[in-house]
């Protein structure tokens, strides 16, 4: 007569769950602490040929806006509020392709266990 409930093949495969959880919970704490040190970096952008340059952190918060004398104009705010801007943007943009480059190359190896699973 078959046995009823376990796992196919003998005790196997619950350690080789085992192991697939301490990897799990490794990546996890990799992964968190990655996201601190991203947080806590900073990323800066120039626009306006350095007249404007901006610095935010990983958390997205803008710390620095620097601004040439020159870029000042009373009569053209618009401008300076265009720079101020792009500058930003910038800056947020860097932020974001490291934090992706650092998470893709953490969760890198996981490409192919996602078919593996009979769930």
């Amino acid at each position: 007569m078959a046995k009823r409930g376990g796992f196919p093949g003998g005790m196997g495969m619950p350690g080789n769950m085992n192991n697939l959880m301490k990897q799990a919970q490794k990546m996890q704490k990799q992964m968190e602490e990655n996201q601190k040190a991203l947080e806590e970096k900073e990323f800066t952008a120039t626009a306006g040929g350095g007249a404007v340059e901006v610095t935010v952190t990983g958390k997205k918060e803008v710390t620095k806006v620097k601004l040439a004398e020159e870029v000042v104009d009373p009569d053209d705010i618009e401008m300076l509020e265009d720079l101020i801007m792009a500058a930003t943007n910038e800056a947020l943009r860097k932020m974001e392709a490291e934090t992706q480059a650092v998470m893709a190359k953490l969760t890198g190896g996981l490409g192919g266990m996602g078919g593996g699973f009979p769930f």
